[in-house]
């Protein structure tokens, strides 16, 4: 099966995995096709297996996506994202992933949400830029850790 999320876990994508294990994998998006640069700090979080959709992920494979999909979140907010979005299409590619993707400082509010990756000006770059984002991401991944489990980390309450 010619998978681009399998070939990306088996090696094929621009830099080394932001993180993986016997369940998931993370890592820098490639370039859409027909494109040359990629939106710096959009990552993939996808389960090592094969699965079509979430559906069909297993209670431990849903599990180990969502810690990776928040400890992604916490280490590209550490990494200077005003935001971050979590998107699952599941329309080109039939093996489940999730798309975390920061929204970058300045980013006008007509390109938030879905559109956040066609904003002209957004950080976008090759294989060089992309290794160094991975490298600040990877770090921020250690550096970055998760509330207390029961904290409040939404706005106040009124």
């Amino acid at each position: 099966m010619d998978c681009l999320i399998c070939r990306m876990e088996q090696g094929e994508a621009l830099d080394r995995p932001l993180h993986e294990d016997p369940l998931v994998w993370a890592g820098h998006a490639p370039p859409e096709e027909g494109e040359s640069d990629v939106y710096l700090g959009r990552c993939l979080m996808a389960p090592r297996r094969h699965a079509a959709g979430v559906a069909d992920l297993s209670d431990a494979e849903a599990q180990a996506v969502g810690l990776w999909i928040a400890r992604l979140g916490r280490a590209l907010r550490a990494s200077g994202a005003e935001h971050v979005y979590v998107f699952v299409l599941g329309h080109k590619v039939p093996h489940v992933h999730f798309h975390v993707i920061p929204r970058h400082p300045g980013t006008p509010r007509e390109y938030w949400g879905v559109r956040v990756l066609e904003w002209p000006a957004a950080p976008r770059g090759g294989g060089e830029e992309v290794r160094e984002v991975g490298a600040r991401i990877r770090a921020a991944i250690d550096l970055a850790p998760g509330p207390a489990p029961g904290s409040n980390t939404g706005p106040p309450s009124s």
